[in-house]
């Protein structure tokens, strides 16, 4: 069996203390995508001669952003959920041939995806909801931004397998690193420089590329316990399948945000018009930081639960599951305090007009009152990943963010208007996680029995 001092903390630490040692930095990790975004709204509501139109246009591109972030999810997530299990069976052979894989599937898929993107730039924004106004706005950001997503891509796929292999502290500094570099780079280029939305563009490419070369001196190390070596970069069908099996789930989760963002921005453009879009932009700032949130808390579950799950240690899993359930549901209880009592203080940097500043406090206080039901579902559904069962975590994926508000988009707004699009959102988070409780119920009583067998499948 494989031993460090990292991986004997896996074993034996304490549940509380050893969850929140990871999941500190993966918080980071998932927030960091969201957080260029964001912060370059912030900085462009300030900006000079761009207002709300800009801010709109930048909501307007989140799909496209959600979409190249599904490939880092696929590859990255799917990674690091292997390596847990591998460190778990001590095969460090393969750990380090699911990063080589890891690395050329990263550039290969990116690549292809921001080719198309880019070829077909303009019918897709106009496809997602982009007005007159906002159009030129999401076009200019998007053209700059595009070609440097790949180094985003590829930091957040090597930091995910940073954490797994016994790094969270060194993953969470990594991933800062491009986020302050960000908000110290982009007002030079949008307001010392007077580039606007392009100068936001090319400061986010700035700062992924500056957190990428810190993440990969770590894979080139000699004293990492896991290195990307020559050797191992390459396509194994095996291993390939095993990443993609497993990232899946949070890949269809990226992929469903993006189609749910284009559905719900269309309904908007339809019932409200370019200030109910450009709120919708402000509102899901809160609900994004929120749920980014609870996805870095199950990625910071990830190494803990599939190195014991690899290693047949279930009531140690079972503890871990136990206890991050709690933690999500507190979060999502602080996410409706703060949507219902605060709105138009997380609408205030924004700098948006009284009226966008209005819409934007009334959708916060919709879209935010199922999330402590939310931070159950994603817990739950990030779990099934862990431990390699992705038929379940897609299913569930797909049921809260297409299955179930795909219906709801379709029928509500016909029925409430303007307010049915807001409401939809929180009627399929509730169907959703009851749902995911009757799966949670029944794969509960399977552990019970593997604990009695003492057996579990073999994954890779």
């Amino acid at each position: 069996m494989l031993k460090t001092a990292n991986i004997d903390e896996l074993e034996n630490k304490k549940i509380s203390k050893l969850l929140w040692q990871y999941a500190l930095p993966a918080i980071v990790g998932t927030m960091v995508n969201a957080l260029y975004n964001i912060i370059d709204r912030i900085y462009i509501g300030h900006g000079p001669d761009l207002g709300d139109h800009a801010i709109g246009g930048l909501g307007i591109v989140l799909p496209v952003m959600n979409l190249t972030a599904a490939v880092g999810m696929l590859v990255g997530a799917g990674s690091a959920s292997r390596i847990s299990i591998c460190l778990g069976k001590g095969d460090k052979e393969t750990a380090e041939k699911i990063i080589g894989n890891s690395f050329l599937m990263t550039l290969i898929l990116t690549g292809t995806l921001i080719f198309f993107l880019l070829l077909f730039l303009d019918p897709i924004l106009m496809m997602i909801g982009a007005t007159e106004e906002t159009f030129p706005y999401a076009k200019e950001f998007l053209l700059y931004y595009l070609p440097g997503n790949i180094f985003l891509t590829m930091c957040f796929n090597f930091n995910s397998m940073m954490r797994a292999s016994g790094y969270p502290t060194k993953a969470m500094v990594t991933m800062l690193i491009g986020v302050v570099a960000n908000i110290i780079i982009a007002p030079i280029f949008i307001f010392a420089l007077e580039w606007g939305i392009k100068g936001a563009a090319i400061a986010t490419i700035i700062s992924m590329f500056i957190g990428l070369c810190f993440v990969m001196y770590h894979f080139m190390n000699q004293n990492s316990m896991l290195r990307l070596r020559k050797k191992n970069i390459g396509i194994n069908p095996k291993i390939v399948w095993a990443i993609v099996s497993i990232g899946l789930s949070p890949f269809f989760i990226q992929v469903a945000s993006s189609i749910v963002v284009f559905l719900i921005n269309n309904k908007l453009k339809a019932f409200g018009g370019n200030v109910a879009i450009e709120a919708f932009a402000i509102a899901n700032t809160l609900v994004m930081i929120i749920i980014m949130i609870m996805v870095g808390l199950t990625q910071g579950m990830q190494p803990i639960v599939g190195y014991n799950y690899g290693a047949k240690r279930i009531q140690r899993v079972k503890e871990t599951l136990n206890y991050t359930i709690k933690v999500g549901i507190v979060i999502g209880c602080i996410g409706l305090a703060i949507g219902l009592l605060l709105p138009e203080i997380v609408v205030l940097p924004f700098n948006p007009s009284p009226a966008l500043a209005t819409e934007s406090a009334k959708g916060l206080r919709i879209v935010t009152l199922m999330l402590p039901l939310v931070g159950f579902q994603i817990v739950v559904t990030n779990f099934f990943q862990c431990i390699g069962m992705a038929g379940k975590a897609i299913f569930l994926s797909l049921s809260r963010q297409f299955l179930l508000l795909l219906p709801a988009l379709m029928i509500l707004p016909n029925l409430f208007g303007l307010d049915g699009v807001w409401g939809s959102l929180p009627v399929s988070d509730f169907l959703a996680t009851a749902l995911t409780a009757i799966l949670f119920i029944m794969q509960i009583r399977t552990f019970k029995k593997i604990e009695v067998n003492n057996q579990i499948s073999p994954n890779i």
